[in-house]
């Protein structure tokens, strides 16, 4: 059975920019820059026939271009600090893809998702990393550096049945159309 996900891969030049952050967490489990991506819409486990309908469905999405901007490092886990991520500034193209591939797998009869929506980049999982070397770490990196681009296309992502996921495989790419407004 495969683990699929929906999402959007990161150019290469946001990826690098991304993964020089990578230093100064004890106990941060780097993820690879080359498995950076923003999920939109986790899947999981699915029999190779629903997978087939999945990647079927997705490439009737009519969607523009849409902008991404990287705009700050958070951490989710509160008190108990288990991931770091690179936020991603909410925009209504990519609340919109989101919602409009939340839509198609429902209508193929998947499980909604159990989670808000919340854009972003996992940077690294946490193995009992303390709240104050979290704070030291997000206030290092407080001046974040400037990464924008334009999303062309979505893809279906495929992953190892394993924690953590990566490395994980481009199964199909949708291309979105060229923007009205593209980035300046």
């Amino acid at each position: 059975m495969p683990r699929l996900f929906v999402g959007l891969e990161l150019p290469e030049e946001v990826a690098t920019t991304l993964a020089s952050l990578r230093w100064g967490l004890p106990g941060a489990r780097w993820i690879d820059p080359s498995d950076y991506h923003l999920t939109l819409r986790f899947i999981g486990d699915i029999d190779r026939r629903t997978a087939r309908e999945v990647e079927n469905e997705l490439s009737e999405i009519d969607r523009e271009a849409i902008p991404i901007s990287v705009t700050e490092l958070g951490v989710f886990g509160g008190d108990k600090p288990h991931t770091v991520y690179a936020a991603i500034a909410q925009n209504r193209a990519l609340t919109d893809l989101q919602a409009e591939s939340e839509r198609v797998l429902r209508r193929l009869g998947l499980k909604p998702e159990g989670r808000k929506f919340i854009p972003h980049v996992t940077l690294a999982r946490l193995r009992a990393a303390s709240v104050l070397d979290v704070a030291d770490y997000l206030a290092a990196h407080a001046r974040l550096p400037v990464c924008h681009f334009m999303a062309e296309h979505f893809s279906l992502f495929s992953a190892r049945e394993t924690f953590g996921g990566g490395p994980y495989i481009v199964e199909a790419a949708y291309p979105l159309q060229e923007a009205a407004y593209p980035l300046a």
